[in-house]
């Protein structure tokens, strides 16, 4: 019963992906013998199914994933798509990729040619007070005070300060033509970038080129970003790295930096440069990158700080009425292209209006292959912090159509961190499609068959041509040894997540096997109920009950679902208050327990006997995430009192 569920689920995809593939793959037969040639298709539908149903024959519904030797394991070096021999199953050669339509659109690959990604590029900065004209008038110590949240509270744009950069492009030496060779007046701005990350002792900058400076890389603005988040302190250059070869998506420009800066903002002069270790250097995306990559420079360009595609006021007020506020858009959408905001606040409206055909909006608003490719690409690499934020929408002026641009991505390649060094409880909503599902675009998208399949074979693609275990693997050692020297060394080995050189060595050598992981942790999503979340608890004192409810979970099959919950007052579910199980409706209604903390765990699982949790968590734990559970409290007075996460 429970394989029949994933042999269906892959007969499915057998069809759409004959589609799809059909003159993009060449399959040959295994062994050498002389079975007929299948198509592209039937190989993708076979590979799945050794990879995926016949381990479930011999497993319960959710247990753990044991290691499947059939499933399919491929090797290729970055820029080399050819695919090895070996007895795993159907061999994928890949050649020429689905034709391009008027709508996709394509990277510039030569921007990419001669960046050589395992180089460190030495940068030397001495920073100035500047003018109150522009906000540069400020100390390098201000500078590194500060979080966003703090300019926020003070009410004031980020601080600056002037700076000389140059730049040691050839290792040998800064040269005549090196970026600020010879320089002696100041060429660039400096101030902190990022968001959560701006709280870290060690702050991500952005430098901007002055005018009349020219370029440094061939960029006038630039993104150093320190990674305090990421153990490995490279997943998001692995990430664009391996977007530059994918013709689907499109990339930016990184580089490797090491950091020193002479401070003569403080007294003294400066005297020498101080270490600042290792960070990314990472091509912003703006109008200027427009331009580059061969996009719209005068089309819409939001930046997502928190955005689910909801109707929010702030968001759908008409552009010219008095009532439009730019700040309070802005703490959702960053605009940065086209002010006109009006053809997103359609999109959006459509949306929200059910009468319109999941179909009809896609169609005209949107990418397919984007939307697929772009969710496919997130769900590979395990990026746990991306859909309401991390990304970046583009639209060209004269066109309905949005498209994603991938942002920010070193929440990608954790999940050996998160076991091994982090004490989260309870399964991640963030795993394979479930962690895009909190958003209206991309839910009621994904409620049709026919997208899962698409975003199915987008799955497949990249894992079988772009990203698969070896290629992933291989990178990441050529990674960790430019990347080891600095974690274990002072500035950046004292926030580092992993200090010890052989634990850094270890979960960097594993980083390969995150793609199986993640690959196998998709197709687990695509059998299970959709998560939901758990209303605000309703008590009634008069007859001394509470009411817990929770949203109907949603079947991609139709099946039955039934409910299981605990109620307890630790997170940990030990000590326990109230549960049941093989509830029908989503609700039930408990003895009103007296004043405290409580903790509400609900588990939803299908006729197949396939599960998932609710989609809150609690993320305030110095330990790690309580995933699956809500926190609430009852009062004194016997009212009750949601207390939400502070992350």
């Amino acid at each position: 019963m429970f394989g029949y569920k994933r042999v269906r689920i892959f007969i499915s995809i057998l069809c759409l992906a004959s589609l799809l593939f059909t003159g993009c793959a060449t399959v040959l037969p295994e062994n050498g013998e002389d079975e007929p040639v299948m198509t592209a298709g039937q190989a993708l539908s076979t590979a799945a199914r050794k990879g995926n149903v016949a381990a479930d024959q011999d497993r319960q519904p959710d247990g753990e994933d044991a290691e499947d030797p059939n499933s399919p394991k491929t090797g290729s070096e970055k820029n080399n798509k050819d695919k090895k021999s070996g007895d795993e199953g159907p061999r994928v050669m890949a050649v020429s990729k689905a034709v391009t339509c008027e709508k996709n659109i394509r990277d510039e690959a030569s921007l990419y040619e001669g960046i050589d990604d395992a180089k460190v590029l030495p940068m030397y900065l001495t920073v100035r007070k500047g003018n109150a004209s522009d906000g540069s008038d400020h100390t390098w110590e201000e500078i590194n005070k500060y979080s966003v949240y703090d300019y926020d509270e003070m009410g004031v744009d980020r601080y600056k300060v002037e700076g000389i950069l140059q730049v040691d492009e050839s290792g040998n030496g800064i040269g005549s033509t090196d970026f600020g060779f010879n320089a002696k007046v100041p060429n660039v701005t400096v101030q902190i970038r990022g968001q959560t990350s701006s709280r870290s002792n060690q702050k991500n900058f952005k430098i901007h080129v002055k005018d009349g400076c020219g370029e440094c890389l061939g960029l006038r603005t630039m993104a150093l970003n320190k990674h305090v988040a990421d153990p490995g302190r490279f997943a998001n250059k692995m990430c664009y790295d391996l977007l530059e070869t994918i013709p689907q998506l499109m990339s930016c420009r990184t580089y490797f930096v090491h950091l020193y800066v002479k401070d003569e903002t403080a007294s003294g002069n400066g005297g020498d440069f101080t270490d600042y270790g290792l960070f990314t250097m990472t091509e912003p995306i703006n109008r200027r990158y427009l331009k580059t990559h061969g996009l719209d420079e005068n089309g819409q360009l939001y930046k997502v700080s928190f955005f689910e595609w909801n109707q929010i006021d702030v968001i759908m007020e008409d552009q010219d009425s008095s009532r439009f506020d730019r700040d309070a858009f802005e703490d959702y959408l960053k605009i940065k292209g086209d002010e006109d905001v009006s053809k997103l606040q359609e999109v959006i409206k459509k949306l929200h209006t059910y009468s319109i055909p999941i179909d009809e909006i896609i169609s005209q608003h949107f990418d397919e292959e984007n939307l697929c490719y772009w969710m496919a690409f997130n769900i590979l690499n395990g990026n746990y912090d991306v859909g309401a934020r991390n990304v970046y929408l583009y639209s060209p002026l004269n066109s309905e159509k949005f498209y994603m641009l991938c942002w920010d991505m070193d929440g990608s390649f954790k999940n050996g961190f998160f076991r091994n060094y982090q004490d989260h409880i309870g399964e991640p909503w963030t795993r394979g499609m479930t962690k895009f599902l909190g958003l209206k675009l991309t839910n009621r998208m994904l409620k049709e068959e026919k997208y899962r399949m698409k975003l199915t074979a987008a799955v497949e693609d990249l894992y079988r041509n772009y990203m698969d275990p070896q290629t992933v693997s291989d990178m990441a050692q050529v990674y960790s040894n430019i990347a080891l020297p600095y974690v274990i060394s002072q500035p950046d080995q004292e926030n580092a997540g992993i200090k010890e050189p052989e634990e850094y060595l270890a979960f960097t050598g594993h980083l390969g096997d995150e793609i199986t992981e993640n690959y196998r942790n998709y197709y687990d999503t695509l059998v299970k109920p959709w998560p939901f979340f758990v209303n605000a608890p309703i008590a009634n004192t008069d007859a001394g009950t509470l009411e817990l409810t929770w949203e109907a979970a949603y079947d991609c099959d139709g099946e039955e679902v039934h409910y299981d919950y605990i109620l307890a007052r630790d997170e940990y579910l030990e000590d326990v208050v109230d549960s049941g199980k093989g509830l029908l409706l989503p609700t039930v209604t408990v003895p009103l327990p007296s004043p405290g903390t409580y903790y509400l765990k609900v588990r939803a699982i299908n006729a197949s006997g396939f599960s998932s949790e609710c989609f809150d968590y609690i993320s305030d734990r110095d330990e790690g995430d309580v995933f699956g559970c809500y926190r609430f409290r009852v009062e004194s007075d016997r009212s009750i009192t949601v207390e939400e996460s502070v992350e």
